[in-house]
């Protein structure tokens, strides 16, 4: 059994030692532990500095890609470099390496295949009461519609079974964390979370520029993850949002034609037609959009085939 733990990194030179001496070097459950830095396009000397800490793999992007992107990249090579279970960690020394076997536990004893480090969002000194509030909402929000309670959602400290590597594909060109979440038990993967602590901070974020820039694009990621894995509820929501009043509208209207004085309630009658035409456009887009998600999941499944096959050919050659 293999574990590796990777570390997208960008522009880290002067944190990366002090991340990877952190971390263990043996874990209870696998007989390897194993460091992989996955180098974002940095221009400082991130690939010097983890030569230097004796990391096992390095993979250098030739560009800044983004933190998805390096994240995606990395379960890749860990995947093809025989790891059977994988830890993402923060090259910022963010999250603390005594975490990483209570991480991997679940996965070992079969109860999940994706765990994720909780933080105690109320004690982190670095956030704001408004960054605090945000982060329970957001959690919330995500928790509601993958229909799995996670407390820290944003958290970037997670451990995944070899199944999960290869079934998650992040398209997301932002944070790889909420998306994840969401397509877990899409495709039947069990997450679980672990309670953690987390290190003093030693820089600013660069994933966002401001609290409003990370609310918006994080609403925006998860609107449109939301869509891709769960169409018909997204559409038929939607639908039923207009659908309701028509129908309200059009009853009001039937009464009043009823008693004699449906002349004067024409414009009920229209609008309630609007209503009910548009909600029920919506529900059969909400059909179609499941259809062609039934067929985006047949080719997720082709291309988890296709890259078991891979991987066993790497295997067999090692």
């Amino acid at each position: 059994m293999k574990l590796i733990i990777q570390i997208p990194c960008f522009n880290e030179e002067q944190t990366l030692a002090a991340t990877v001496s952190d971390l263990p070097r043996t874990v209870a459950g696998f007989d390897a532990v194993e460091y992989l830095v996955v180098d974002d396009g940095s221009t400082d000397g991130t690939v010097a500095a983890a030569r230097a800490c004796g990391v096992h793999h390095v993979v250098s992007l030739p560009r800044n890609r983004g933190l998805a992107f390096a994240f995606a990249a990395g379960l890749d090579a860990a995947l093809r470099r025989g790891a059977d279970a994988v830890v993402n960690t923060d090259g910022d020394n963010q999250y603390r390496g005594e975490y990483v076997a209570p991480l991997v536990a679940p996965i070992l004893e079969g109860r999940a295949d994706m765990v994720i480090g909780t933080r105690p969002i109320g004690e982190i000194a670095d956030f704001s009461p408004l960054k605090r509030l945000l982060q329970r909402l957001g959690s919330a929000t995500v928790s509601l519609l993958a229909g799995v309670r996670v407390p820290d959602a944003a958290s970037g400290f997670r451990a995944f079974s070899r199944e999960a590597a290869k079934r998650l594909f992040v398209t997301s060109r932002f944070s790889y964390t909420l998306e994840t979440i969401i397509q877990a038990p899409a495709k039947e993967l069990a997450i679980a979370c672990v309670p953690i602590r987390t290190n003093p901070a030693t820089r600013p974020s660069r994933l966002f520029r401001s609290t409003a820039t990370f609310l918006l694009r994080s609403a925006g990621t998860i609107g449109r993850v939301f869509v891709v894995y769960r169409p018909f509820a997204f559409f038929s929501t939607l639908g039923a949002l207009l659908f309701t009043p028509g129908v309200a509208l059009g009853a009001r209207f039937i009464y009043f034609f009823a008693m004699g004085e449906g002349r004067g309630h024409i414009q009920s009658l229209i609008l309630a037609a609007v209503l009910l035409l548009g909600g029920f456009q919506l529900f059969l887009t909400g059909l179609l959009a499941h259809l062609s998600a039934t067929n985006r999941r047949l080719a997720e499944e082709l291309l988890v085939r296709v890259r078991s096959l891979e991987l066993e050919k790497v295997r067999s050659q090692e």
